[in-house]
């Protein structure tokens, strides 16, 4: 326990040391030391007040003059080895200068004329993701933290079942999901995500009481002071009673809406266009890996209700941990939107409106419903197969409780898996029609082996986890690419609403589900029985999930809506990708030039290619 501990501790102390403020300014009095001059510059006026077409860039950033619009960076790669080389006379240069570094509080936005700016991507933007995907991991790691043993629960709580507790978190969820909105609307991301984490916190504390962990270790320290610690510290926690463990289940579902229904406003504040869907998939699908740290860790601490207790207090303790940081890192937005389509909506004045409003525009909007279907049956799917984790396992031949827990795991894991893999391709073709489409036959395919038993050929534990992987890889990414296509089609619209709405009718319906999919389990229906090679066992929730993955396909298929969004980049870029410089990169270029203002830069191409990645070439 104290190793997990420990390991908390380091990934979030690496967030802390190692974010991209801490990175430049080690690099910087590393220069300084070098006796490079660099020195801080007042931010150019004009680019502020809309004089001029100079760009603004972050500290230690160059401002860019550009002779057209969205013209891309113009730098020689063999001038950072080169002394002073000659240019031909046909080539063009860039005056390049530095800018002090801008915080999203160092400007008013009412004095930048956003016409005069370039889209630009700053290296922070993986720090926002990092804890929006970490408190997303927990608030599912705390709805499913007894799905793995929830025969020790129930025997700690008499009358009250496991899948009732996720039941009652899923409704919550739901109700909290039409406050989202206009929340974050109102008081900001940041405010909204750091007030969430807070509420998280405080529903672990009431599910597992104040934290005490045995601490004999001291004994070794301390010395003969030590005992006197320990004895009042190391007895064995108690579960708080039923009452209390309801209302911070509640707590945490009212709150994880806050980190599943922001994920596409996170992507669209801080990330270009081709990353988005590779940065929802991460925070819309860590909440997978929280899932799955239920099975691993769950399965093994939940063996007996002393090891429940402690279960419960290590995940207090985690939220603590994850809390701290958001509060000290997490930011609203950064100083310069990351693509075209948000650069629009900042110079046309968009105001997002009420809850209500957007949902009523949403459903009037051409395209809106589909992806909103898609996004349904995919978290439904995934929720009743990580529900009824057990009962599918054994039903293959699996019944060892860590077998079972590692599968579960690696359901879960697929699911990241595949929406980083398969949402990467979709932000760089934007074929989420066809994507979305293979991913659901894909998903009714795989479903079967999950619930069909061959007479001829018995039981096939490999078959099993194959296909259950295999299913992960193909369902998980189906939430996170229509999140985006919704987005897309309902531009200039608010990401959150749009997200809350999928969240809502998600929930809402695997909620539903559950107790549906507990009496299907239980039905068995034999097919093929005068075929003796084909004669099999098809269970009765398999083929409630094939159903609702077969109709969504038929429904799915007839997607022909614009995109509405992506044409918004697609015309400020120029017709082509979306031209975002990267901060980090510039910042680079400088300080390698040694820091003079008014560097000349030899003609030549920096791009995007990909995701989030900058290749120089000639």
């Amino acid at each position: 326990m104290r190793t997990l501990l420990a390991s908390s501790a380091t990934v979030l102390g690496a967030l802390f040391v190692f974010s991209p403020e801490k990175q430049v300014s080690c690099f910087t009095s590393h220069i300084s030391k070098s006796n490079i001059n660099y020195h801080h510059h007042n931010i150019n006026d004009a680019a502020i007040h809309g004089r001029g077409s100079t760009q603004i860039l972050s500290s230690p950033l160059m401002m860019m003059r550009q002779g057209t619009k969205n013209n891309h960076i113009n730098f020689n790669p063999l001038s950072l080895i080169s002394s002073h080389s000659s240019s031909s006379s046909s080539s063009r240069h860039v005056n390049a200068r530095r800018s002090t570094e801008l915080s999203s509080s160092s400007i008013n936005d009412e004095n930048i004329d956003y016409k005069n700016l370039e889209p630009k991507v700053f290296p922070k933007r993986w720090v926002q993701l990092a804890y929006l995907s970490l408190l997303a991991l927990l608030s599912d790691w705390i709805c499913f933290s007894v799905a793995a043993s929830p025969s020790t629960f129930e025997a700690a709580y008499p009358g009250h079942s496991a899948a009732g507790l996720i039941d009652m978190f899923l409704f919550t969820n739901v109700a909290s999901c039409f406050l989202v909105t206009d929340i974050v609307r109102t008081q900001g991301l940041q405010k909204a995500i750091q007030g969430a984490s807070v509420l998280m916190t405080a529903g672990c504390l009431l599910r597992s009481g104040l934290p005490s962990f045995n601490l004999d270790f001291l004994t070794n320290i301390m010395g003969s002071t030590a005992p006197a610690v320990t004895d009042a510290v190391s007895s064995a926690p108690s579960l708080v009673p039923f009452s209390f463990m309801a209302a911070g289940t509640i707590l945490v579902g009212a709150a994880q809406p806050f980190f599943q229904c922001t994920p596409p406003m996170l992507s669209a504040t801080w990330f270009a266009s081709d990353e988005r869907a590779t940065s929802t998939a991460v925070a819309l699908n860590f909440n997978q890996i929280g899932i799955a740290t239920a099975f691993l860790v769950g399965g093994s601490m939940g063996t007996n209700v002393d090891g429940l207790a402690t279960y419960f207090q290590l995940i207090t303790v985690f939220c603590a941990l994850v809390t701290a940081g958001t509060l000290l890192q997490f930011e609203n937005k950064p100083p310069i939107p990351p693509s075209s389509s948000e650069l629009e909506k900042l110079i046309k004045g968009e105001e997002e409106p009420p809850f209500i409003e957007s949902v009523k525009k949403f459903f009037n909007t051409p395209g809106f419903t589909l992806p909103l279907a898609a996004f349904i049956m995919s978290i439904s799917i995934t929720n009743i197969v990580g529900t009824f984790i057990d009962e599918v396992m054994e039903r293959g031949g699996i019944t060892d409780q860590f077998s079972i827990d590692l599968a579960g795991a690696g359901f879960e894991f697929g699911i990241l898996l595949g929406g980083i893999v398969i949402g990467g391709y979709v932000d760089k073709t934007k074929q989420y029609k066809p994507v979305t489409m293979a991913c659901i036959l894909a998903t009714i395919f795989l479903l079967f082996p999950l619930g069909l038993t061959d007479h001829a050929l018995g039981k096939e534990p490999v078959l099993l986890v194959l296909a259950l992987l295999g299913l992960g890889m193909s369902a998980g990414p189906i939430q996170p690419i229509n999140a985006e296509l919704a987005v897309d089609v309902t531009y200039p619209s608010d990401e959150t609403a749009v997200e809350s709405v999928q969240q809502i009718g998600g929930n809402l319906f695997s909620a539903l589900l559950v107790p549906l999919a507990e009496i299907a389990t239980r039905q068995d229906y034999e097919v093929f029985a005068t075929r003796k090679y084909l004669d099999s066992d098809i269970r009765g929730d398999v083929i409630l999930l094939a159903a609702i993955a077969s109709v969504t396909f038929a429904y799915f298929s007839g997607f022909d809506a614009p995109l509405r969004r992506t044409a918004a980049d697609n015309e400020g870029s120029g017709g082509g990708d979306d031209g975002v410089i990267d901060v980090k990169l510039a910042s680079s270029i400088e300080m390698i030039n040694g820091g003079d203002s008014e560097t000349e830069l030899e003609e030549s191409t920096v791009s995007r290619k990909g995701s989030g990645v900058l290749n120089i070439f000639k």
